[in-house]
């Protein structure tokens, strides 16, 4: 059961500039939060939170969190980490630093301040399941050693992290699994596959599909993922997780080709590519713990959710 979100905190939205983070701060801002925002600007975007400049509830840190920070605050959500395979593959090792050092500084920051911390995990800690859908109580099934494994197993590390800092300093931690989330503010370039196809499709360039395209995912649009997050920080302070956030509806890579196609009005061709190594076949979160505990659900439809992201890359475009 969720606890009344109180007004006037001050809370620490590390990786604030990113496309995740820019939301979060909008809508903790519309909260009555006081925000005090970390990013070192490698994925982040001063475009996404520059609305917010010049506020007394926004204060910015340029700071990288593989480094420690010593500050006051009463919440810290910890969001700080490449998501986008072709920036957490630019430079493996410091990916694994943002997940374990930087998990590791703010946990120790957390400590200090006995305030609770929100810990922003993947569904990629699952790996490519053997279960489908996948439950929070499902392993995973991750290569250890694989092109994407400085972010699996990073994010994976992080999460063994809050849960021992749990049990051991009885700190209050909330772990969060997020599954592929799209919507404004996501990077041009992220070569995320939502942006992909509306940028492609937008330029009337080839649609790129990896492997035969029928491999799913399951897509929550960038507003509800925030009220889940916000839901799963203020839930039971004995309840740490971790709690899968994600849309439940299964969609293949050629549907999702088809409905951004139809939406955009593209003649873009669709152009099969080899399957990069480790992608997962398949991917879908069970929410019954989400729908109990949190009493959430995403609320947006796909359709509904890829009009206000097309609208938003061409005003970008």
């Amino acid at each position: 059961m969720a606890r009344d979100y109180a007004a006037h905190e001050t809370v620490l939205v590390t990786g604030g500039a990113g496309f995740l983070g820019s939301h979060l701060v909008d809508r903790l801002i519309e909260g009555g939060a006081h925000i005090v925002w970390a990013d070192n600007f490698f994925t982040g975007d001063k475009k996404n939170i520059s609305h917010q400049m010049g506020k007394l509830e926004f204060e910015l840190l340029r700071h990288d969190i593989t480094f420690p920070l010593y500050i006051e605050v009463d919440k810290i959500y910890n969001l700080a980490c490449p998501a986008a395979p072709i920036h957490y593959q630019h430079d493996p090792v410091q990916t694994l630093k943002s997940s374990v050092h930087g998990s590791i500084n703010m946990l120790g920051l957390a400590k200090r301040l006995k305030c609770p911390i929100l810990q922003a995990s993947t569904s990629e800690v699952y790996g490519d399941p053997s279960v489908h859908p996948q439950a929070e109580d499902y392993w995973g099934n991750v290569n250890p050693i694989g092109p994407r494994s400085c972010y699996d197993e990073g994010k994976r590390c992080a999460e063994t992290l809050f849960f021992d800092y749990h049990r051991q300093h009885g700190l209050e931690v909330h772990v969060a699994r997020i599954f592929n989330t799209y919507g404004p503010r996501m990077n041009v370039n992220d070569g995320r596959v939502v942006s992909s196809f509306i940028v492609q499709a937008l330029r009337g360039e080839p649609i790129t599909i990896f492997g035969d395209g029928r491999q799913t995912r399951s897509f929550c649009y960038v507003d509800d993922l925030i009220a889940g997050l916000i839901a799963a920080m203020e839930t039971d302070p004995e309840d740490p997780g971790p709690i899968n956030l994600g849309n439940p509806q299964e969609v293949s890579m050629l549907e999702l080709a088809d409905e951004v196609l139809r939406l955009t009005g593209s003649k873009s061709r669709i152009e099969h590519r080899d399957l990069p190594a480790d992608d997962p076949r398949q991917r879908m979160p069970d929410i019954s713990k989400a729908r109990s505990t949190l009493s959430w659900e995403p609320k947006v439809s796909l359709e509904d959710g890829l009009k206000e992201t097309i609208a938003y890359f061409e005003t970008v475009l």
